[in-house]
């Protein structure tokens, strides 16, 4: 044999062909914004994966992570919240990702991640089911998030670049409720540019490629221009010129940026500043002229013209540059109800004054800002690019977490030392005649912030469409988009795109969790710094944000998962991954297993765990034999009683033979289609015996199936159908009496109702002679809880074998039956000295009263003994009468129920007489369910 091994080859065997065919259809949705199209997949296949850590994973989650909402609301959080408060909602947010990065390490480097990212780790770790559910959640994740950088994109043109497109002009710029007219223009800009980038993706993603690294360049120049500043503020805030951001036909400069306040509230600079006017002149107008005055006295309310009249006008820097002062004075939070230009006084006119748009609280915020540390799993969706994924993905996604978290803390400390509160809290820019309060800090022109956060949502919004390969898979996606792009503003948005990411996020760290929990074998991840304990703390964070912020939308999403989960169980895997789900599955049957102890149940916890009985004596390529379908569909129909059901189909012939281990398999596979179908939860198995060994074999089944205290203590079998199943039906009951279980014999099978049958309506007769009949009762009980029985009504036959006690009888098996919480009709019989039934007609059914005692004697016996002819055509006799008497009451009724008489424990007995006593028994009875107890079962009355 060749000693050198093809590693190419290897590789390729790991991967079964066919799961990539199964797969690929779910794949597609789950494709992560990184992930190339068709033709790009092609061309990247002749060329070899050389990436590193740089430029294949850090660079590209940095990028993805940093955005517009870093520009457009970082600010604003930390006005609104306070530096303390914006420090504990960075925290939760940064820390959810980093320990979600921890988690992804450690399932990213467990084996090879294909394509399908996410989708991929979810469904080889947890099931197809789970996989499916998150990754159509990650596939709208990246959708909603595109709409959001859209809506983010607009804002900047239309508010900062080019004002004057805005329909309605630049005084519906303030209009932002739901229906506003600023809303309104978000949805039709945003539905334009979705247009643009839709064609721009549909054409090829050469152009987007060269996006990517542009947008990442100029967002890094943004931020360290945001950072230049800052500290060219704090050192030249005593005069240094600054460029004004307006797009003027001149250039034009001012000393320094300055707000006009009444008292503690800001002021909107349209009141007395000319739009594009220079802001250099802003404080000269900030004066109580009679103009001004004017404006306020006639446009507000009486009490605010009197409160302006009375209150200071003062001009104040917005920008004094790093300072603590500035620092301490933002400590504080400062939350608003819609309305309010300071916590709790509301704005007068909100034309005038600077006020809040909408409610905010902690986890408003939180909700809001989320979306902008999102973008982890892009180093995963980029496996198939490097060089080594094992080492690049822990240490490029981890970095780049870090990196991002400490760019985002060094913002919010940079915002609030430096920028006045009030400043902060001007969302929009309305007192600096609506400019970007980021773009003012940076140095040395604020174009490049506005430029470099126009140009991040370009991009980003281009590689979340470019998830969509296919041109019907495109317009699906831009469909999604553009309903999201209806709801008309980035904060709206926001919300919603939280919950996607936050539930793939959780499951991420669920599955590294579970894995480390479990120890299952194949759980051997390169990554070592990962702990279960901080992996359950990631999902516990990411669901307390879900519900702490929106818990509707929480439970939506949640609906949306398990709904989707719940289809793809009904469609069906097909195949067996191996996930963790299934070992998480089998532990906890090992853990409750041996905390079952192998002994007799308490009576409260004693139910039926059946051992189903089928055997084919003609072998059937097509379906089953009735007899046996029936029969599983009766067990189904006992399935109320919630124990253990094993169908074990006997099958004549040897494990040595190829052929009949087919035909075994074969009818394992119809057993459990049957079970399926008359959704019967259990286990099918099959045995294939010689007709030489048949105790043995029986025996060895009765003794060792089942494990621990989770094994059958009931056989449900068949009467047999043929003279040919005699010899194999009498083994059953020999050995079955032998390992002491219950007994549960059908006759009359075909005649049962199948789980698809109408409702019956009627009567179950219980005919109570041995002391089964308490298990008689539980199991018709049982039965009446399935929809096919519920309509019938119980009847109870009782003789009482003390004569003149049957009135007294009949009181105690009344209140026996209200204690059982039971509902039937109870008639007692009695037997006299003289053997003859003496009764109360008034209670006693027909004939009853006149069934001879003979019968308690028969059938109360250990064992049937038939020593000589004459007593066995006495007890032939006896059996005859007791027929007619039950076929006198319940020939009609749709099933008896039967104490089952104590079978012989010889073989021979049994086929020479015993089959004859259960047949004269139930002559001319259309369905009838023997019982036969052990002795180990007790229905308790305590609850």
């Amino acid at each position: 044999m060749n000693s050198e091994i093809n590693f190419s080859l290897m590789k390729s065997n790991f991967v079964d062909l066919d799961e990539k065919d199964e797969r690929s259809g779910q794949i597609k949705f789950a494709n992560s914004d990184t992930t190339p199209t068709s033709k790009e997949r092609n061309l990247r296949e002749t060329r070899k994966a050389n990436l590193g850590v740089m430029l294949g994973v850090y660079l590209p989650t940095i990028q993805h992570i940093l955005g517009v909402t870093m520009f457009i609301r970082l600010a604003w959080v930390v006005g609104i919240a306070g530096i303390v408060d914006t420090m504990i909602l960075l925290l939760l947010c940064c820390l959810c990702t980093l320990l979600t990065s921890i988690s992804l390490s450690a399932v990213a480097t467990n084996g090879i991640v294909e394509s399908g990212g996410v989708y991929f780790m979810i469904s080889r770790n947890l099931g197809a089911e789970f996989g499916s559910a998150v990754g159509i959640l990650f596939y709208l994740a990246n959708t909603v998030a595109s709409s959001m950088y859209l809506i983010g994109g607009i804002e900047v043109m239309l508010l900062y670049i080019f004002p004057s497109l805005t329909i309605g002009g630049s005084d519906v710029h303030s209009d932002t409720d739901m229906w506003g007219m600023m809303s309104h223009n978000y949805r039709i800009y945003g539905s334009i540019l979705l247009l643009l980038e839709v064609i721009i993706v549909a054409m090829g993603v050469r152009f987007v490629q060269l996006i990517a690294p542009v947008s990442l360049l100029v967002v890094i120049i943004s931020i360290l221009a945001c950072f230049a500043g800052g500290l060219e503020k704090a050192i030249n805030h005593s005069g240094q010129q600054y460029v004004f951001i307006k797009f003027h036909q001149q250039q034009s400069v001012c000393y320094m940026f300055h707000v006009c306040m009444l008292n503690q509230q800001l002021l909107q600079s349209r009141i007395f500043f000319p739009h594009g006017a220079d802001l250099s002149t802003l404080c000269k107008r900030c004066v109580k002229s009679e103009d001004i005055s004017d404006d306020f006295c006639n446009s507000t309310t009486a009490s605010f013209c009197t409160h302006f009249t009375a209150s200071t006008l003062a001009c104040t820097n917005a920008f004094p540059g790093i300072n603590m002062q500035t620092f301490y004075d933002n400590m504080k939070r400062m939350y608003m109800d819609a309305g309010e230009s300071y916590p709790d006084i509301a704005a007068d006119d909100a034309g005038l004054e600077v006020s809040q748009d909408f409610r905010t609280s902690f986890f408003i915020l939180l909700a809001i800002y989320f979306p902008a540390v999102t973008g982890i799993m892009t180093g995963t969706n980029m496996s198939g690019d490097l060089k080594d994924p094992q080492k690049s993905i822990p240490c490029g996604t981890i970095a780049a977490t870090l990196t991002t978290s400490a760019i985002y803390y060094a913002l919010a400390l940079l915002f609030g030392a430096s920028i006045t509160g009030p400043v902060l809290r001007d969302k929009y820019g309305r007192s600096l005649d609506s400019s970007m309060i980021a773009a003012l800090l940076s140095w040395p022109s604020p174009w490049i912030v506005i430029t470099g956060s126009f140009l991040s949502t370009f991009g980003a919004a281009l590689q979340c469409l470019c998830s969509a390969p296919r041109l019907l898979h495109l317009l699906v996606t831009a469909l999604i988009a553009e309903f999201a792009i209806l709801l008309g503003a980035v904060d709206k948005i926001a919300e919603v795109l939280d919950f996607f990411f936050l539930m793939c996020y959780a499951f991420v760290n669920l599955i590294c969790a579970l894995h480390s929990l479990l120890k299952v074998p194949n759980w051997r991840p390169r990554f070592r710094y990962y702990h279960w304990s901080l992996s359950l703390t990631g999902a516990a964070l990411c669901f307390f944000i879900m519900f702490a912020s929106h818990w509707q939308y929480a439970v939506f999403s949640i609906i949306l998962t398990f709904v989707i989960y719940k289809y793809v169980e009904w469609k069906g895997a097909k195949k067996e991954w191996g996930d963790g789900i299934r070992g998480l599955a089998l532990s906890t049957a090992q853990y409750s297993l041996l905390k079952v102890e192998d002994k007799d149940p308490h009576p409260k916890n004693w139910r039926p765990q059946l051992l189903v009985l089928v055997y084919d004596s003609f072998w059937s390529n097509s379906v089953m034999d009735k007899w046996n379908v029936n029969l599983i569909n009766l067990a189904g129909q006992l399935k109320a009683g919630r124990g253990l059901a094993i169908v074990v189909a006997l099958i004549k012939g040897s494990s040595w033979n190829c052929g009949d281990r087919q035909k075994a398999e074969e009818m394992k596979e119809r057993i459990q289609h049957e079970m399926l179908r008359v959704h019967l939860r259990g286990f099918g198995k099959t045995l294939l015996f010689d007709e030489n060994q048949m105790h043995g074999c029986f025996a060895t089944l009765f003794q060792s199936i089942g494990i621990g205290g989770l094994k059958p203590n009931t056989v449900l079998m068949n009467w047999p159908k043929i003279e040919e199943e005699n010899a194999v039906f009498a083994v059953e009951l020999v050995e079955a009496v032998a390992n002491d279980e219950c007994i549960m014999l059908a006759k009359g099978i075909t005649e049962f109702p199948s789980s698809s049958s109408d409702r019956l309506t009627g009567y179950i007769d219980i005919w109570w002679i041995l002391l089964d009949g308490d298990l008689l009762m539980l199991t018709a009980f049982l039965l009446k809880q399935h929809k096919i029985w519920r309509g019938c009504k119980l009847r109870i036959f009782a003789i009482a074998e003390i004569p003149g006690k049957n009135v007294e009888l009949k009181a105690m098996l009344q209140k026996y039956i209200y204690m059982l919480r039971i509902d039937a009709t109870v008639f007692v019989g009695a037997a006299s000295e003289n053997n003859e039934m003496q009764a109360e007609t008034t209670f006693i059914p027909n004939g009853l009263s006149s069934f001879s005692k003979d019968y308690l004697s028969v059938y109360n016996q250990r064992e049937i003994e038939f020593h000589n002819d004459e007593n066995w055509k006495g007890t032939l006799e006896t059996i005859k009468r007791f027929n007619e008497v039950i076929v006198g009451n319940s020939k009609d009724s749709q099933l008896v129920l039967l104490s089952l008489p104590r079978p012989p424990v010889n073989k021979e007995k049994i086929l020479s007489h015993y089959m004859r006593y259960i047949s004269t028994l139930t002559l001319n009875l259309q369905r009838v369910l023997f019982i036969g107890g052990s002795g180990k079962e007790v229905v308790t009355i305590n609850s």
